[in-house]
């Protein structure tokens, strides 16, 4: 089964080039806004714009800092900082100079981000703060082909003598050096933006991957001004709207979303701090965002949180009304597939009303008032979950793609979206469903293939440009994907089942609002088993209101009350499972999973082996006693 969109035609050959043409179309329009605390310390954001034309000159100030530090087509220049407005410009300098820009997120510790700068052969890294050039410092013996340090925030970096001359700058001094450059050689960036072909190296992605060393996908320009066109002709995105981007940009999710702004024309408010966003919504107003569904989790989990905290009254109202929201957007949803309006009986409509006064509106609220959408991606959102934000009027649009996919292949259309899917194709994006279940996808967004891995490349790209994703989904007869699983993650009980064991986890954090992580276990045993990390800020509060007040996380979860709570959560689950698919014994984890261990990709996936491996006694200890053990 397969499924074929009309092609994009007509794309400039970069997006350097879509980058001009958007600046000279649009010059003294609003482009970018960005937070600059407050001089005092303390106190809100002060918030300040750029215009197209404003920030043309300081990415062509940029590129032609790098030309004169003798950048030449396609090399590369890395990138290792938090989501910022200053990440955008030194990447759109990078590729207007030519160049190939390399991602590292600001979370890789010393030893990986020194592998990523070694295999692209990175030329130059703009490294956020002292921090991230401490890194490049401890490993400089190791990077023979980095010849230049561009620090964005200057303040703590301190000389160093081992420093080679002129290896560390400031972003101040390399736009200093570009302005110079540009007043004697003034065509210099339009000739090289002139000179980039479709096919040239734009963006090295190094994949963060759930096992093994992380593999350099190659993406072309002719990818990112494909994905440009494709994501403005999916109608989801207008001039008028205000985005605000969160995302890391080291990832191709938030990579994906520059470009589309870029051709669309609209606003983008910047600010990586994920500990500012219930700060920011309200202040940015944004009319779309996107999110990874922790995110969504973490709000509905949040949200569940303060109403028990209200009182008996106040969270049966809660929970009263969250089961108003889903039952409304299921109902809504259906009547939409069959009739083409999203109709509900007067009785419900009645009930939604009501529930929406106490409830939803507060919600929409805190997101800004204006949110008319918020795509989700990078892994599955729990349908429950969907369900519940898409019946109180908080529209989460699902979408899916790869870093070997540039980011956006699938993503659900407007008003038709169906919680629980990723969408249809995105316009010029071929699907296949494999006679295993695998998707395999083709067309202009799909990577030229790893960074000198030509074997790595063979075993996932066909010659006639097949890509095999390594996820199991099922396309609908009208072209809807439901992703049910990774290929490489489906469990085989010693029963003979099959489980997908991101399904079981799914559920399961619709049901429990304490919930954070949890690795669903089975393969060659005969039952499941789980691993449970409870969110704490959610958990100490239920703590304090149950005698448990005072102690630390790992205490709470090592008591019996919890496992109790826990345990009763678990049985809900149970009751909506097929009976291999239960979860017959859990454990709850001393502390949560993340990324510093080692247990979470930065874009929040789970690695079960590294997960798995490290709590293997809990594991062995569950199935102790069993007839395999």
């Amino acid at each position: 089964m397969s499924e074929t969109q009309t092609q994009i035609e007509n794309r400039p050959p970069s997006v350097a080039t879509l980058f001009t043409e958007r600046v000279s179309a649009t010059p003294n329009a609003e482009a970018y806004r960005y937070p600059v605390p407050p001089a005092s310390g303390t106190g809100p954001d002060d918030w300040k714009s750029l215009s197209w034309g404003e920030a043309a000159e300081r990415v062509y100030a940029i590129a032609a800092g790098l030309i004169d530090l003798g950048l030449a087509a396609e090399e590369r220049v890395a990138l290792a900082s938090s989501t910022r407005v200053e990440w955008i410009l030194a990447d759109l300098g990078v590729m207007c100079a030519g160049g190939a820009t390399t991602t590292i997120y600001p979370s890789t510790n010393a030893e990986e981000a020194a592998y990523i700068l070694a295999d692209s052969e990175s030329l130059v890294l703009f490294a956020e703060d002292a921090a991230q050039l401490a890194k490049a410092r401890e490993r400089r013996a190791e990077l023979p082909t980095l010849r230049h340090v561009v620090v964005f925030d200057a303040e703590g970096v301190q000389p160093d003598a081992a420093d080679p001359e002129g290896w560390v700058l400031t972003l101040a001094d390399l736009e200093a050096r570009g302005a110079a450059y540009l007043e004697k050689h003034p065509e210099a960036v339009k000739e090289r933006v002139a000179a980039i072909t479709a096919d040239q190296l734009a963006t090295l992605i190094y994949t963060s991957g759930t096992t093994g060393r992380p593999k350099g996908v190659r993406l072309p320009h002719d990818n990112w001004s494909y994905m440009a066109k494709a994501t403005a002709a999916t109608g989801l995105i207008t001039q008028d709207d205000v985005q605000y981007l969160w995302l890391p940009l080291a990832h191709v999710f938030g990579k994906v979303l520059t470009s589309g702004q870029i051709e669309v024309g609209h606003v983008t408010a910047v600010d990586g701090r994920v500990d500012k966003i219930i700060e920011n919504l309200p202040v940015v107003q944004p009319t779309y965002m996107a999110a990874v569904p922790r995110i969504f989790e973490k709000v509905y989990n949040g949200v569940a949180a303060k109403a028990r905290a209200g009182g008996g009254a106040k969270y049966k109202i809660f929970q009263w009304a969250a089961g108003v929201a889903r039952e409304y957007a299921k109902v809504s949803q259906d009547n939409f597939r069959r009739t083409g309006t999203a109709s509900v009986p007067l009785g419900l409509g009645a009930k939604h009303k009501v529930a929406d006064a106490l409830v939803y509106s507060k919600l929409r609220e805190a997101f800004g008032g204006r949110l008319r959408a918020a795509v989700s991606g990078s892994a599955a959102l729990a349908p429950d979950i969907g369900y519940f934000f898409s019946g109180a009027g908080i529209h989460i649009l699902e979408g899916y793609g790869l870093t070997e996919s540039s980011a956006a292949s699938f993503v659900n259309p407007g008003e038709a979206y169906r919680t629980g899917t990723v969408g249809k194709p995105v316009p010029g994006c071929e699907v296949r469903i494999a006679d295993d279940g695998e998707i395999l996808l083709r067309g202009p967004g799909i990577m030229e293939g790893y960074h000198k891995l030509p074997e790595k490349t063979a075993e996932v790209l066909e010659s006639d440009g097949w890509f095999h994703t390594g996820d199991i989904g099922e396309l609908s007869a009208d072209g809807y994907l439901r992703i049910t699983d990774r290929k490489k993650d489906l469990i085989k009980t010693s029963g003979g089942k099959y489980i997908a064991p991101a399904e079981v986890e799914g559920q399961f954090k619709a049901v429990c609002p304490f919930v954070s992580n949890i690795l669903v276990h089975g393969a060659d045993r005969n039952f499941c088993t789980a691993l449970i990390a409870l969110d704490e800020p959610t958990i100490l509060g239920w703590a304090e209101e149950n005698g448990l007040g005072g102690k630390s996380y790992a205490e709470v979860v090592a008591s019996p009350q919890t496992e109790q709570l826990i345990e009763g959560y678990v049985q809900r689950l149970n009751e909506g499972l097929q009976r291999w698919q239960t979860i017959k014994k859990f454990r709850l984890l001393p502390r949560d999973l993340d990324i510093e261990h080692g247990e979470l990709t930065p874009s929040l996936k789970l690695k079960r082996p590294v997960v798995e491996r490290e709590y293997k006694d809990l594991i062995e200890d569950m199935y102790a006693g069993s007839r395999e053990a």
